[in-house]
């Protein structure tokens, strides 16, 4: 399940409200144990969805590095090539 959580700072352009919220999402995914919650926690999870988006939009904001901004599709390619690299038949 977080395997699909990617790193989403320092990135030009910079990660969107949905990358945000679809990291938040995995989280709330992975710590509750289920990836659709019943109707009894759906208002819970939910909540909780939005709650941890909202943070991790603060914290990447809030965040300061002297590194330059990597660009997405670089990465895009290098994680690609790691894939193929693992999965080679």
């Amino acid at each position: 399940m977080c395997r699909n959580i990617r790193p989403l700072s320092n990135f030009e352009p910079p990660a969107t409200d949905d990358e945000v919220r679809a990291a938040a999402l995995q989280y709330v995914r992975k710590i509750s144990g289920t990836t659709k919650p019943s109707r009894a926690n759906a208002e819970a999870f939910d909540r909780a969805v939005e709650e941890i988006a909202e943070a991790s939009a603060r914290l990447l904001d809030a965040l300061v590095t002297t590194a330059p901004p990597k660009d997405r599709e670089v990465e895009a390619a290098k994680a690609r090539a790691r894939s193929a690299a693992r999965y080679a038949s």
